[in-house]
């Protein structure tokens, strides 16, 4: 039986959400730094700034969504959606959702969705993500190598449908 999720359209009402939900995909690489907890929400909020600028700026056609696990608030997902492709800007779930089927029923759901409409999904994922496995799991593969970031892709094939 599939995880009670829920996707919501996000609104501004959820932007301390969306904020936290930032901060922890950078804990672990805070924890790395001598910075205070102030300093480590002013450098998260500046950084979600920012991204939140650029996709918004650079993908018109973006949908933000709030992930509710149970109907508890549990993380975000933002997509890019055109004629070809469906690009998943970002999955991100706060640690104590993470582990439980999440990310596997919400990406299973987009690819069952892009047999129907023939797009490709697409995702960068940073090279240390452990998220790369769930991605090798369903079907993603290596479309390009970019450094830090690696983008990965997923095609619906004739046989699929």
């Amino acid at each position: 039986m599939p995880p009670p999720v829920k996707l919501r359209a996000a609104t501004a009402a959820d932007r301390e959400f969306l904020v936290e939900v930032y901060a922890a995909t950078r804990m672990e690489e805070l924890a790395a730094t001598d910075w205070s907890a102030e300093q480590k929400d002013q450098f998260c909020r500046m950084q979600f700034n920012a991204q939140d600028s650029h996709y918004r700026q650079h993908f018109a056609a973006a949908k933000y969504a709030v992930i509710e696990f149970a109907g508890v608030p549990a993380g975000r997902l933002s997509m890019d959606l055109s004629p070809d492709e469906v690009r998943v800007m970002e999955l991100a779930l706060l640690p104590p959702f993470r582990g439980r089927g999440i990310g596997t029923h919400l990406l299973s759901s987009l690819q069952r969705d892009a047999l129907v409409t023939g797009q490709c999904l697409t995702i960068h994922v940073e090279r240390s993500n452990p998220a790369q496995s769930l991605y090798q799991r369903l079907g993603f593969r290596l479309l390009e190598d970019k450094g830090v970031y690696l983008l990965l892709e997923w095609r619906p094939t004739a046989e699929l449908r």
